[in-house]
């Protein structure tokens, strides 16, 4: 297989393989977290929030972002025939990831001491493995 057909079968059109479906999530993921990562620091630096209701509010922005690219490009087969409970599915295993996001920032942050935006690369990295397949076994065919 050539690379031009390669970079077509993993960029372009449907796909249920679980190795293209992981790779399409990461960059997803990735521009999602640039996302929160960025209204993270916004929210803290120059609206002044506190660190875990900026991480909140941008975690939620990130998840709005991650559905929409994710059901158009990643996944492409719902368990669910109506989009408002799939969302509802898709939006409670990112509130149980939410809840892993801010327990790790704070863990790292007040009790390790590290700075809140590695806090939050670090809760990022371990969040996106529990959404990815959480999402593909539960929400998605």
């Amino acid at each position: 297989m050539n690379p031009t057909h390669k970079f077509k079968k993993i960029f372009y059109g449907a796909s249920d393989n679980l190795l293209i479906q992981f790779v399409r999530y990461f960059f997803v993921g990735g521009f999602a977290f640039i996302v929160d990562f960025g209204l993270l620091y916004i929210l803290t630096e120059y609206a002044g929030l506190h660190y875990l209701l900026s991480a909140t509010l941008s975690f939620i922005a990130g998840l709005v972002i991650n559905y929409i690219i994710s059901c158009i490009w990643v996944f492409n087969n719902s368990k669910f025939r109506n989009r408002i409970v799939e969302f509802l599915f898709f939006a409670a295993i990112g509130v149980v990831g939410l809840g892993f996001n801010d327990l790790l920032i704070w863990l790292f942050t007040d009790c390790i001491g590290t700075h809140y935006m590695f806090s939050k690369i670090v809760a990022a990295a371990m969040v996106y493995l529990w959404n990815f397949f959480a999402r593909k076994y539960l929400v998605f065919k």
